[in-house]
């Protein structure tokens, strides 16, 4: 099979690229570095199987993919609330132009798409946990809604190319997800406390740390990924995909400054806008359908991840850990 992964760069679209090779198939990956990282394909560098185009899915790709399609993975966009609402109208294309370029792409070459979409589509939500069948509590004029709405537009794209073309669409809702290769810088929770905690920083927890998120590890959502891609045709979603153990913000915060030995102290701040207080799955349509279930316990994961951040600050910051 040969796959096009948009977003390659990227914290799940490399590890997604990874994947799919040692599964065997040719991987064909885009990226345009806003938010990716050439490290983070290196190692995929000299691999006949896979090939790579610096793109941006906001212009046309049909021209610069030569050759058969069996499936599009669209992981291409900013994921963060830092990095999203950095420059938001851009989200917002990425989101509306990108995709239907993909989808496209997708009718041209008769491929299956897959689209990764989010748990922001539920916004903050009124209906705890979440199933796929909730339309969600989106604030269209909050600061998140650049990401959130793109998101939401984005689906609806895919179910109408479905519709009216005959696409084979599929759409994935990732909850948050965390492991190696993550961006210190962006903000997000583990990422975040581990690399504070390794370096002797304040740990900081936003609001009073209650508000809760369920935390899947990248392992496990790329084979709820791959399965999803290859699953019957007409199950086009969408499906939830996360770890429904739910964790207080508190709590993580807690767990990694254990786990690490540090000696951080855990700082509170005001809670930005929007910021969801529950976050947990109803993950049963992925059991049920695609025999998906999360493996991973959070300290397995946690202890992956904090290695990885350890080799990371060794290498810029020699002697800190």
């Amino acid at each position: 099979m040969r796959a096009l992964v948009a977003g390659a760069a990227g914290f799940l679209g490399s590890h997604l690229c990874d994947r799919l090779r040692r599964d065997g198939m040719e991987v064909v990956g885009f990226d345009n570095f806003h938010t990716g990282t050439r490290e983070n394909i290196s190692q995929l560098e000299g691999d006949s199987g896979f090939s790579f185009f610096e793109h941006d899915i906001t212009r046309p790709v049909g021209a610069v993919v030569p050759g058969p399609l069996d499936v599009i993975f669209n992981m291409a966009c900013p994921a963060s609330p830092l990095t999203y609402q950095r420059d938001p109208l851009f989200t917002l294309e990425t989101n509306y132009v990108g995709v239907r370029n993909l989808l496209e792409l997708a009718r041209e070459k008769g491929a299956t798409i897959l689209q990764s979409s989010t748990s922001e589509v539920y916004g903050d939500p009124t209906v705890h946990p979440q199933a796929e069948s909730y339309w969600g509590n989106v604030n269209c004029f909050g600061v998140r809604s650049c990401y959130d709405e793109g998101k939401r537009i984005a689906e609806t794209l895919m179910l109408e190319y479905a519709r009216h073309f005959g696409v084979r669409t599929k759409v994935v809702r990732i909850f948050n997800t965390y492991g190696p290769r993550m961006d210190p810088d962006d903000g997000r929770i583990v990422s975040t406390f581990i690399v504070q905690a390794l370096r002797g920083e304040p740990i900081t927890v936003f609001g009073d740390g209650s508000q809760t998120r369920s935390l899947c590890y990248v392992d496990d959502l790329l084979d709820g990924l791959v399965t999803m891609a290859l699953s019957e045709p007409r199950f086009a979603g969408p499906v939830n995909l996360g770890n429904p153990t739910e964790l207080t913000v508190l709590e993580a915060a807690s767990l990694i400054k254990e786990m690490t030995g540090s000696q951080s102290p855990i700082i509170f701040k005001a809670l930005p806008p929007d910021d969801p207080r529950k976050r947990k799955p109803d993950i049963s349509l992925a059991e049920s359908r695609l025999g998906w279930r999360p493996q991973v316990p959070f300290e397995e994961g946690a202890t992956r991840t904090i290695e990885y951040f350890k080799g990371e600050i060794r290498r810029s910051l020699p002697g800190l850990v």
